[in-house]
């Protein structure tokens, strides 16, 4: 019920006339929220898109990867699965593979240095995903404050003007007030969602920092199994 008194009064206009009359402090205040907020759901709608993105093509890529026989199939096809981060650990551990002379021998000489180069990759798409992401965080931490602040300046500059007329009544310093209440009830506005989005996309990226190391071992697996096939080829041959 009172979220729909709310509603009603803005859009009634009640809200914007509020506003209007607040002084020059408190409009700064809000236009510093709106700043706050408008970047922050930039954020939010890149990140998600983004996200959501990566999910189904992460999902895609793992398919075609245990479809193939042999790694070069994969990272002829890699790059079409982008934005999954699981392409560059891909990517960055078949290079490795490759300049151990995987592809024309089958055999690589440190699995060790194999697994530290999709660690590193790991690390990089881990930190590509979480750009930008410290503003939620700072948005939801500040901006409650900054409306604070606002409305206690707002009150101090309402009760001075009580002083100043000097008729101490509710319905004189009420209007002052409730102008001031106006940016801490901005700043909640804008610290809630940035909050809530930044423990969501948080974990989401934690997900996709556990599917990296899942499938940095799957590859892992993937070599050996390339180099058992290898060695079992030679050994045939050497008994022809």
């Amino acid at each position: 019920m009172h979220l729909y008194s709310f509603l009603t009064a803005f859009v009634s206009g009640e809200i914007i006339d509020l506003v209007g009359q607040t002084g020059a402090v408190a409009k700064m205040v809000l236009l510093t929220l709106l700043i706050f907020s408008l970047i922050s759901w930039a954020i939010i709608l890149a990140k998600w898109g983004r996200l959501r993105r990566s999910r189904v093509q992460s999902g895609r890529f793992l398919r075609a990867f245990r479809k193939s026989q042999r790694l070069q199939d994969v990272a002829a096809v890699a790059e079409q699965f982008r934005p999954s981060p699981l392409v560059g650990i891909f990517e960055n551990g078949f290079e490795e593979y490759r300049r151990q002379g995987g592809i024309s021998t089958g055999m690589i000489r440190s699995p060790l240095a194999l697994q530290r180069a999709m660690q590193i990759a790991t690390s990089e798409e881990m930190t590509r995903l979480e750009r930008n992401l410290p503003w939620l965080a700072i948005t939801g931490a500040v901006t409650p404050f900054v409306g604070l602040f606002g409305t206690v300046w707002g009150i101090i500059d309402a009760f001075h003007g009580l002083g100043t007329a000097g008729a101490a009544t509710l319905r004189a310093v009420a209007p002052g007030i409730s102008e001031a209440l106006i940016t801490t009830a901005a700043g909640l506005a804008a610290a809630i969602p940035a909050v809530i989005a930044y423990n969501l996309i948080g974990g989401s990226i934690r997900e996709f920092a556990s599917r990296g190391d899942d499938f940095a071992l799957e590859m892992m697996n993937a070599v050996e199994h390339q180099q058992a096939q290898s060695t079992y080829r030679e050994t045939a041959e050497v008994r022809r």
